[in-house]
């Protein structure tokens, strides 16, 4: 064989082999594991607000915990007694190609009365405050403008009491406390405004 014709033979082969490489790429692309981020919220008692999170569409996990109080690895019991100063509180891990932060937040306010001071429905005491823990200088922002919203539009009739600052060491609670309503057929009490109808 001309020796010319050999080499262009040799390139496209060498051609062909990169383009089926290039064309593999997206879908190997399509396979990177989705950028995920974390919110942190307290509602009063965790049980139903992780009960109501899960159930969005995006959410890839919502945990039950202590975040916001003063002592190391709080114990449930401890923060009932209320010496640690803890919230009991939701880390939602999310997908924000599939919901927006703007959207939890949103559903924060919706699924409790942020307008009751240390306690929600029957459930009393600061464990049970309305917080939202920000993990970014974007979802501080994004906390304080959806609160300012509703209270320029007089959504409720009293003050909103919901705290926004930045999110402390989340500790998980005790595993008891995990999908609590899931795992044993109920609904929640005092969180009523499903993301989704009820079955």
């Amino acid at each position: 064989m001309n020796p010319l014709l050999s080499l262009l033979k040799s390139a496209l082969i060498v051609l062909a082999a990169a383009g089926s490489l290039r064309a593999a790429e997206p879908a190997s692309s399509a396979m990177t594991p989705p950028k995920l981020e974390k919110a942190t919220f307290g509602a009063g008692c965790f049980w139903g607000v992780e009960y109501q999170y899960a159930k969005i569409p995006g959410v890839q996990s919502a945990v039950c915990g202590y975040a916001g109080g003063k002592t190391d690895f709080p114990t449930y019991e401890e923060i009932c007694a209320k010496g640690t100063g803890h919230a009991e509180v939701i880390e939602v891990t999310f997908d924000p190609a599939k919901v927006t932060y703007r959207t939890l937040v949103e559903y924060f306010f919706k699924m409790h009365d942020p307008t009751q001071v240390n306690r929600q429905g029957p459930d009393i005491g600061d464990q049970y405050r309305s917080v939202i823990f920000t993990h970014s200088p974007e979802q501080q922002k994004i906390a304080e403008d959806v609160k300012v919203g509703l209270a320029l539009a007089k959504v409720f009739s009293r003050p909103i009491a919901t705290q926004i600052g930045k999110a402390p060491k989340f500790w998980k609670a005790e595993e008891y406390h995990q999908k609590y309503y899931q795992l044993r057929g109920k609904k929640p009490y005092c969180h009523l405004v499903p993301f989704a109808e009820e079955k």
